[in-house]
């Protein structure tokens, strides 16, 4: 693939990953954003029994303008990724085309970068979590998404060099399965956190984080239907018919002229 070709992909890959990110961003706003209000109602109350502390962004601002710049820069930049992925990945992956390629990267990457990861260590509303342990928490879930990356890619290429030997859905079935099991262990030996209080309602805590995983499902499906099409126009020839036929339209209107 040359380089006019890659640069296209990526113009089309940020494209699609803003386009994605918006809509992303609607159901960030109107799933969780009321879910994040609850949640904090009920750390304002806590505090105000404990003495809170003064507030250095308004929450106007971050369900607004804060939360549009994290959503749409994010959008973006996993567009960039995935497209450079993509133009990697396409040929290699069997005999898939441009748009079931980018699915199949579209579907792993939510499940590698997100949901593995969202499995150990699910997100938090405000008031739910220890301040003191909120760097070893960050740090833990980077690792996760990590070792998820990391372990998808290896089951990638273990099960391309075992398709010779296992045929295709043996292999297929060997490296998923060592990739879950590689997985599982990660999730027995990494600590774990149970910080949620007692009086936390727990309607409200599995609400917000099936709102966070609305949105990260919203994003990558988007993307990768958004940037199939995109590719699929940009790389794959027009019918032969189509274009013969094109020609005798634009002949015939000559003709007429």
């Amino acid at each position: 693939m040359n380089s006019i070709s890659v640069r296209a992909l990526l113009v089309r890959g940020m494209l699609a990953g803003l386009v994605a990110g918006a809509l992303a961003l609607l159901v960030a706003y109107f799933l969780g954003e009321s879910r994040v209000d609850a949640a904090i109602a009920l750390e304002e109350a806590h505090s105000h029994d404990h003495g809170g502390g003064e507030e250095l962004v308004s929450r106007t601002m971050q369900s607004t303008a804060g939360l549009a710049t994290g959503v749409l820069v994010f959008g973006v930049a996993i567009g960039g990724i995935a497209a450079l992925v993509f133009c990697y990945a396409l040929g290699r992956m069997g005999r898939f085309g441009p748009r079931a390629t980018a699915a199949l990267i579209s579907g792993a990457a939510l499940l590698a970068v997100y949901i593995v990861p969202f499995l150990k260590y699910p997100a938090n509303p405000p008031a739910v979590g220890n301040p003191d342990t909120i760097g070893q928490r960050t740090a833990l879930f980077f690792l996760m998404v990590a070792l998820s990356v990391l372990l998808a890619v290896a089951a990638v290429i273990l099960g391309k060099r075992l398709a010779p030997r296992l045929g295709h859905w043996n292999a297929t079935i060997a490296a998923a399965a060592g990739y879950v099991l590689l997985i599982g262990l990660s999730y027995a030996f990494l600590p774990s956190f149970n910080e949620v209080g007692k009086d936390f309602p727990a309607t409200l805590l599995w609400q917000f984080r099936l709102a966070t995983l609305a949105v990260q499902v919203t994003l990558w499906t988007t993307f990768g239907l958004l940037f199939g099409y995109l590719t699929e126009r940009l790389l794959v020839p027009r019918p032969a018919a189509v274009t013969a036929g094109n020609g005798e339209v634009k002949r015939a209107a000559t003709a007429v002229g």
